[in-house]
């Protein structure tokens, strides 16, 4: 299973333990998952998926997992987040309007 963020697609990054000596060893900075279940109102399910903490505040700040894959732009999405989007789409779509709004 690949270490990277279902939302935003944060992956491994590399880089240099640094001793005192200055000898450079290879190392591997990996992000901070953690697997989350997020209530979907418009699919009306709770949604597990591996995310960043970092994109779990996001989605707090923005609130809730609709208004935040909904407001962000496709280009900083991972594919799983654009297929969710996607289905939270077309059930917004095919929702019936409420009679409060039609009055």
């Amino acid at each position: 299973m690949a270490r990277r963020c279902d939302l935003t697609g944060k992956d491994s990054q590399f880089g240099h333990n640094v001793a005192h000596s200055n000898l450079k060893t290879n190392r591997r900075f990996a992000p901070n998952l953690q697997k989350v279940s997020l209530q979907s109102d418009a699919l009306r399910r709770q949604v597990r998926l591996r995310i960043s903490t970092r994109a779990l505040r996001s989605v707090q700040h923005n609130g809730g997992l609709d208004r935040y894959l909904l407001k962000t732009a496709d280009a900083k999405l991972a594919e799983p987040a654009l297929r969710l989007k996607r289905e939270i789409r077309k059930a917004l779509a095919g929702e019936p309007k409420s009679a409060s709004a039609e009055s």
